[in-house]
């Protein structure tokens, strides 16, 4: 979905795809049963994940790593949306906005995890690129500021006059005296 209402939000540090081996791994299979078997403990393990998250009814579900497609599957039949790879400081920012925790492992997710302070999630396009948009959240600790310029020496200039800017008012907030000459 691209426009939630009152979405609410899980967030995980894990992987909703099958654990491949650290080192390389090779398997000889006899029969053909045997690889349906591997193939079914598979989509056994990824089903147990999803099942793990679709107990709490979210409505979306933001992960930093990655989405298999039979994950995406299992959590779209439950109008579940999911978003992958996200980088560690951005989903940092995403729970402080929406008043969730990063849970690492899906068989720890509690109710106090989700997300719910947020008042509407959005995919937008702009040029050729999509962002996603959690706004009008009750309590946000976090916010992103999307720049846009004709150039990227334009876009630079105006990041730097920004970050200035917003070092001038965190110095005020800080000390709140001004020196008189």
């Amino acid at each position: 979905k691209r426009r939630i209402e009152n979405p609410r939000i899980v967030m995980l540090d894990c992987n909703l795809e099958y654990k491949k081996g650290e080192s390389q791994t090779n398997m000889e299979f006899m029969q053909e049963t045997d690889f349906r078997k591997i193939l079914q403990l598979e989509e056994n393990y990824i089903k147990e994940i999803c099942d793990d998250i679709i107990a709490l009814k979210p409505d979306l579900v933001l992960t930093e790593k990655g989405v298999s497609d039979l994950a995406q599957h299992f959590l779209l039949k439950a109008g579940i949306s999911a978003i992958r790879r996200l980088r560690k400081s951005d989903m940092n920012r995403v729970a402080r906005a929406v008043g969730g925790q990063i849970v690492h492992r899906t068989e720890e997710l509690k109710e106090s995890d989700v997300g719910t302070e947020c008042g509407l999630f959005e995919i937008k396009k702009f040029g050729d690129e999509y962002f996603t948009f959690l706004t009008k959240c009750k309590n946000p600790k976090a916010c992103t500021i999307l720049l846009r310029g004709a150039s990227k020496d334009v876009l630079m200039e105006v990041e730097r006059n920004l970050q200035d800017a917003m070092n001038v008012a965190r110095n005020v907030m800080l000390d709140p005296f001004l020196v008189s000459r």
